[in-house]
């Protein structure tokens, strides 16, 4: 006979965005970076995902330091500030755009693999139409996936693709 076992390792994370252009996305904490670590402990979080507008935004040991402070993990880094702030897509017409989208996106996979984080990947991804065919926009997505998957590997972390629906 089998025997299965369950384990459950369940952990709460909130987003933490720092990104005034993304006031009115799916973000909770909007406050200064100490306020927020300090908000999402007291709410009972274990860990926060960080939304910054771009790797340059503070220090690894600054984040080090709050996520010690504050007892909370690194659960992930998102790159959506790139589309947002930056106006950065994987399927831009424009190579030079794709290449910027491409790097912006390798340097937020670095800033999060120095924490342990896997970096996200959701509105970046871009979008078909107009002078981008489906196809075209499918294979420049999937030479970006993997230049991404190589960088995240450096770090021993994982590249999180995040599927949108119709309407993102």
């Amino acid at each position: 006979s089998l025997e299965f076992k369950i384990y459950s390792f369940m952990r709460t994370a909130i987003t933490i965005s720092q990104v005034p252009e993304a006031a009115a996305g799916p973000f909770v904490f909007h406050a200064p970076l100490a306020e927020s670590f300090t908000l999402a402990k007291e709410t009972g979080f274990d860990d926060v995902e960080l939304f910054f507008p771009g790797p340059d935004h503070i220090s690894i040991e600054k984040v080090k330091a709050l996520s010690e402070t504050h007892g909370l993990g690194i659960a992930a880094v998102g790159t959506g500030a790139g589309m947002v702030k930056h106006g950065l897509s994987l399927t831009d017409p424009s190579l030079d755009k794709r290449v910027e989208a491409i790097d912006f996106i390798e340097r937020m996979i670095s800033f999060g693999g120095q924490l342990g984080a896997p970096a996200i990947l959701g509105s970046m991804q871009g979008k078909w139409g107009g002078d981008v065919s489906r196809d075209q926009a499918l294979e420049w997505l999937s030479e970006a996936l993997l230049i991404a998957g190589r960088t995240a590997s450096k770090y021993n972390v994982p590249f999180i693709y995040e599927p949108l629906n119709r309407y993102e």
